[in-house]
């Protein structure tokens, strides 16, 4: 009964090894004729051989050494910073329109802070992988690594957690960081803002691209900056020379950007569940659940950080079970860590669907958000 079962298992099997060792002897296929062409030629070739290859072998092996994990990737990573404390009122006290109630505060933002701690492990404990020369050149200057199964989650990962980190910043410098969004632009933040808005693919020189072709500065020198521009606030807030508006309305619109941002990347998984289903074979599905694991990854230390920088709100509209409960779907998509990405049938039962379960746990952190939008619209 099992033997046509077992017959199209076998077949399908054949089918991955055979696709397998002609990708390796494509891959190869450079390195074979070179080594030909050394052991064919005279000693003057043989040099120039061994100066033009072994700088490019020693970079993709640099490559392959850097886009092999994640340093310092913990999901608990919220808890190495003290997100207990709370901004005090500044002495020098700004009232809202139509009450008595102080919006300007002294004290670190934790939100700044994970914020910069977000940066400084995109770019220094984890090399930037979009910007580098050899990743940009992909497989031999022909196939994107986006396009295949290697060395990309990283750099989708990275890309997930930058777009967050732009997102706050630009709630920090538009919103958080002004007095009910009329006063002046900190200049800290607005140094921030434009920084970690530059291009994230541009390294020193970029014959290939659309940047010039340099000497130029690459990208993340400009993070780098964004980071110090962070650290400069956060410190002119613990002085009381900065402002930090915790109040209920800068809470709602910084919740509604960031449901957005994931309602976004929540239409991107649907679209690519539902027009593209073949499973394990799905190149491009592994960039999309990175990117989202990224997003997610960085939002739920933002998330923390706004629940301690905005206590008193969230305390006051009883928002403390829903927080709860958005940060606990939050915790539960970036646990997901599958060895290989699949896109398979929602109805499937060879394959799994990855998309569709990250896509899930977003969708589900996203009613939350709306729910506490809601909860502080009233």
């Amino acid at each position: 009964m099992f033997d046509p079962l077992i017959e199209w298992i076998k077949k399908l099997w054949h089918l991955f090894v055979v696709s397998v060792k002609r990708l390796i002897k494509w891959v190869l296929a450079p390195f074979v004729y070179i080594y030909t062409l050394y052991k064919t030629s005279g000693w003057i070739i043989r040099i120039v051989l061994l100066v033009a290859v072994i700088p490019l072998i020693v970079s993709y092996l640099w490559l392959f050494w850097n886009a092999a994990w994640i340093r310092d990737y913990d999901t608990n990573y919220p808890d190495r910073f003290d997100l207990t404390h709370k901004m005090r009122t500044a002495d020098e006290q700004v009232s809202t329109e139509g009450g008595g109630d102080t919006t300007k505060t002294c004290g670190k933002s934790a939100i700044v802070e994970i914020a910069a701690d977000l940066i400084d492990f995109n770019v220094n404990r984890n090399m930037w992988m979009s910007s580098n020369p050899v990743y940009k050149a992909g497989i031999f200057w022909t196939i994107p690594w986006s396009h295949t199964w290697f060395l990309d989650n990283k750099a989708a990962f990275q890309r997930g957690v930058h777009q967050a980190v732009n997102r706050t910043l630009i709630e920090l410098a538009d919103a958080l960081g002004r007095v009910r969004g009329t006063s002046r632009i900190d200049k800290n933040l607005k140094i921030a803002k434009g920084n970690i808005q530059f291009d994230q693919y541009t390294w020193y020189i970029n014959p290939f691209d659309e940047q010039p072709f340099g000497p130029t500065t690459p990208s993340p020198t400009y993070y780098r900056k964004a980071k110090k521009a962070l650290e400069a606030f956060n410190d002119a807030l613990s002085k009381c020379n900065a402002t930090f508006d915790a109040r209920a309305d800068n809470l709602l619109q910084f919740l509604d950007r960031i449901a957005k941002d994931t309602g976004s990347t929540s239409a991107e998984i649907k679209d690519r569940a539902a027009n593209y289903n073949s499973g394990w074979f799905d190149t491009r599905a592994d960039d999309i659940f990175w990117h989202a694991n990224g997003e997610l990854y960085a939002y739920y230390g933002i998330l923390k950080a706004a629940r301690s920088d905005f206590s008193d709100v969230i305390e006051q509209r009883g928002l403390q079970d829903l927080w709860s409960r958005m940060e606990e779907h939050i915790k539960l998509a970036i646990e997901l860590d599958p060895a290989i990405v699949s896109n398979g049938r929602e109805d499937g039962w060879m394959m799994p669907t990855h998309l569709t379960t990250i896509g899930f746990y977003i969708l589900r952190a996203r009613s939350n958000l709306v729910e506490i939008r809601s909860v502080l619209d009233r």
